[in-house]
């Protein structure tokens, strides 16, 4: 282990080595402040001198900063304005395809003195679209060759990789290469997080090897050696981590909640019209002997849109109240908590009524606290908090505001975990007097691996059985470009349901007010088409009204609208009164109307697998079939058009979330998409790295048992301090 003098050289500030106008680039452009966060920067890929790297794979990269290995065809100078202008055009090409270099004015000379047919250089640029060709528009380049000069070193010269690093405009790939040259030698010094034991258990080279290896190999076995050794350096930290949090959990006081035999869950269970599923029933045990323990419960919840989560939810809840304590149910969105005091009152009848005239004697109160509630409303819903009378609240995060105060809080629900902060979380836990059980429910299906990577501080539930009566719903791609009749019926659909007395909702990916129109930039008419607006839910909605669905009612849902007009417009659709709901997202989760039988998505490619599942979950919730219509103007051959195409084919949630993690970065699953924090995962990838994850679950929880403060092994806690720095710890800290 190396002395810890040694480390500051690791976390001095980049100014130090390269020069302030560098570093700040390196800060502001690539979040690197260190020369540790450079050296964990690694090469996205590696060219090889003597072969051409692919220049056919830049169609999919229109507007990305690329880094490419060619060699110049041709080049020619072009004037226009009368002579007085000048452009030089260069063709590359690398056996793959070809793509055309533009240098205009001054700028011209040295390109064109430099870049001579049959040269090879790196170049850099970002890639757009000119008269239906791919283009860089001046590109930084650098030349390669000019120093191999005998036959050897050109041999050497030729066969080297170069790395290629994720750069920016300001920085090509090249120049980070230089400064990771600077700050290399540091490597040497850098801590060993893995216990010695685990590493040669595992046949793993020492962390200094694989940075050497990872920047400069000599091999591609080099870069093999190194990516296993970086890959579990990630993953065993961060199991580390997880597994300390479910320790210091485990150890943490909390009543225990056991329902009372007779009371009000067995109330309950006696009105309800049907049975559980048999997963309800597992889950639900599972859940009953969490709650009977004296630490804490820590569970995610899984289940498919429908699969009956709120079911399982309330039973926990009611099961607390039994036992003398309060529940509270923490909703990402106002429409949403109100949907859900709804849809439980109505669930519970006269038990939701508890000392109320007509209330049921085993009842309790089920009250609602929003912040658009007015005063009076609010005024009674913290007084029946603070002294009891609530057995259950549910409310967005005003619950979580200082005046909040409980009589006893045994049990936190959170609904959609993804949308909430982790300080929300911990805000509402301080509000037990030890801290309360915590249910987390997702309908967002998470991969085995995701979810022992992303949530593996919480035991795992999982609800895949649909309830009975619920109807299976069929989902089409409709081409509007290629094949407008389709469109056209695509609303005849809709108008057919509804003339069958059901409802249709249509989503679109933009409001459409003042706040959002997008900005203007000039662009050619091809460009235009590519690059229009999303549809908006105003332009949408006012089309159908004139047109196709014209005398049908058509009504307006999003987030902007005032809280009380939004909620009219949801009760309303509720009763029965609204047909045709034009809406953006806010309908994603939870909005649970079963006479809605179709939806009708507009440019479905501007949304995600994962989430074009979830909204597709809020049709056939009743006894009638649902359909799902996908409408798109991408070309059939494109990976947007392949997309919808795997939504339509497959109901199986973690299908889908599998081909949407393959298709998004990992840093999207694990960084902002969750946290807003920059995923410290670099080398890892969750869907392709299963067993590597699993196994270092099961290290680490082996190392935490054994030693909870990791005294005995200080290298590993240093790498824990690195890695997950304040933000990130807040980002883990889910419980």
């Amino acid at each position: 282990m190396v002395c810890n003098e040694h480390v500051p050289a690791l976390d001095e500030d980049l100014k130090k080595t390269l020069g302030p106008a560098t570093a700040k680039v390196l800060a502001e452009q690539l979040g690197l402040h260190t020369a540790l966060d450079l050296l964990h920067h690694y090469p996205r890929r590696y060219a090889e001198r003597g072969e051409l790297t692919s220049l056919a794979e830049l169609a999919d990269q229109i507007d990305e900063h690329v880094t490419v290995v060619a060699q110049v065809a041709d080049a020619r100078v072009l004037t226009f304005n009368g002579g007085r202008g000048k452009r030089l055009e260069v063709t590359i090409t690398d056996g793959s395809g070809r793509l055309q270099l533009v240098f205009f004015g001054a700028g011209v000379h040295k390109p064109h003195k430099e870049l001579l047919p049959g040269s090879r250089a790196m170049f850099a640029g970002k890639v757009s679209k000119f008269n239906h060709k791919l283009q860089l528009a001046h590109p930084a380049y650098e030349p390669l060759g000019a120093e191999a000069s005998d036959r050897d070193a050109a041999t050497a010269f030729a066969n080297q990789l170069i790395p290629i690093y994720p750069a920016c405009a300001k920085l090509e790939s090249w120049k980070i290469a230089k400064c990771v040259d600077a700050v290399l030698p540091s490597a040497r010094e850098a801590v060993d997080p893995l216990p010695p034991a685990l590493r040669e258990g595992r046949g793993l080279i020492p962390l200094t090897e694989a940075l050497l290896k990872i920047h400069r190999p000599g091999t591609k076995a080099d870069i093999e050696d190194a990516r296993q050794r970086l890959k579990w350096d990630e993953a065993f930290v961060l199991q580390v981590a997880l597994a300390r949090r479910r320790h210091a959990d485990s150890q943490l006081p909390a009543v225990p909640r056991r329902p009372a035999p007779g009371g009000l869950l067995d109330a309950f269970d006696a009105k309800l019209p049907f049975t559980l599923t048999e997963g309800q029933q597992t889950v639900s045990k599972e859940i009953f002997d969490d709650l009977a323990t004296s630490h804490p419960m820590h569970r995610l919840l899984q289940g498919e849109v429908g699969s009956g989560k709120t079911m399982v939810a309330l039973r926990a809840m009611l099961a607390v109240v039994d036992s003398g304590g309060q529940a509270a149910m923490l909703a990402p969105t106002e429409v949403l908590a109100q949907q859900h005091h709804r849809s439980i009152t109505e669930m519970m009848g006269e038990l939701a009524e508890g000392g109320m005239l007509g209330g049921s004697d085993q009842g309790t109160k089920v009250v609602l606290l929003t912040g658009s509630m007015g005063m009076p409303a609010r005024r009674q819903a913290l007084l029946d908090l603070v002294t009891g009378e609530a057995g259950i609240v549910i409310g967005t995060h005003a619950l979580i505001e200082d005046k909040v105060q409980f009589h006893d809080l045994g049990l936190v629900v959170v609904d959609e975990q993804h949308r909430f902060g982790v300080e929300q979380r911990d805000a509402l836990r301080s509000k037990g007097k030890q801290p309360p059980h915590l249910l987390v429910m997702t309908a967002t299906p998470i991969p085995r691996t995701v979810a022992m990577t992303v949530f593996g501080d919480l035991e795992t539930s999982v609800l895949d059985q649909l309830p009975a009566g619920r109807s299976p719903i069929a989902t089409h791609v409709v081409p509007a470009k290629d094949k407008p009749h389709f469109l056209a019926r695509a609303w005849e659909r809709v108008r057919e349901e509804v003339e069958n007395g059901h409802q249709a909702y249509v989503v679109c990916p933009r409001i459409g007010d003042a706040e959002d129109e997008p900005k203007k930039k000039k662009a050619s008419a091809e460009d235009e088409a590519e690059k229009r607006p999303p549809l908006a839910v105003l332009e949408i909605a006012e089309q159908l009204a004139r047109g196709p669905l014209a005398g049908l009612g058509v009504e307006v849902l999003h987030g902007r609208m005032d809280p009380a007009d939004k909620d009219d417009v949801m009760r309303r659709f509720a009763a029965g009164e609204v047909k045709v709901l034009v809406a953006t997202t806010v309908i994603e989760v939870g909005v649970n109307v079963p006479n809605s039988t179709v939806m009708v998505i507009m440019d479905a490619d501007r949304f995600g697998v994962s989430q074009l599942h979830q909204l597709r979950g809020r049709v056939g919730r009743g006894s009638a079939p649902g359909l799902c219509l996908l409408v798109s103007e991408m070309h059939e051959a494109s990976p947007a058009r392949a997309r919808l195409a795997a939504v339509a084919a497959t109901l199986d949630g973690f299908e889908l979330s599998r081909i949407d993690l393959e298709q998004r970065r990992e840093g999207d699953v694990l960084g902002q998409a969750q946290s807003g924090v920059r995923s410290s995962l670099r080398m890892l990838a969750v869907i392709e790295d299963e067993e590597v994850i699993a196994q270092a679950r099961e290290e680490a929880t082996r190392v935490v048992a054994a030693d909870p403060e990791l005294e005995r092994l200080p290298g590993l806690r240093t790498a824990l301090d690195a890695l997950l720095d304040t933000e990130r710890e807040q980002y883990l800290d889910k419980g």
